[in-house]
């Protein structure tokens, strides 16, 4: 309530003749809309940190997730560049393994096509056969002589 509405007041015959008491009852309507506006103000202020309590707690929970995906990538990815090492050195191990018997078969078939020359210029008589598998080399040699 202003002045003006005190005289209002006043001439309308709400408030008492006295002006002094129409000021107090001014003053207590001014402190109980201070008071409710403070109130209010509080109020709003402790909704609105409750909201961005609520949505930096949702945010956190996002990057924790995002954080975790992340995590699950990097060891999905690193997963599969191991896998593909293992792979690949397998690769060459067998490569190398074949290449192994390849040479050590070829020496076998050398050292076989010269002892055949050597013993057919001997007298004896060898006779045998040999079979080469995947995994070993099977031998049968039998040596005659006469």
């Amino acid at each position: 309530m202003g002045t003006q509405n005190v005289s209002e007041a006043h001439i309308e015959g709400i408030c008492p003749a006295d002006n002094e008491q129409c000021l107090k009852l001014e003053k207590a309507a001014i402190k109980i809309q201070s008071w409710w506006r403070g109130n209010m103000v509080r109020w709003t202020l402790l909704h609105a940190a409750l909201r961005a309590w609520v949505i930096q707690c949702w945010w956190r929970s996002m990057q924790a997730k995002m954080l975790e995906q992340r995590r699950r990538l990097a060891l999905r990815l690193y997963t599969c560049q191991e896998w593909a090492v293992v792979k690949v050195q397998a690769q060459v191990r067998m490569w190398q393994a074949r290449r192994r018997f390849l040479q050590v078969h070829q020496a076998a078939c050398i050292i076989q096509s010269h002892w055949r020359w050597h013993a057919s210029q001997t007298r004896g008589l060898i006779q045998g056969r040999y079979e080469v598998r995947a995994s070993r080399l099977e031998l049968d040699i039998e040596i005659l002589m006469t």
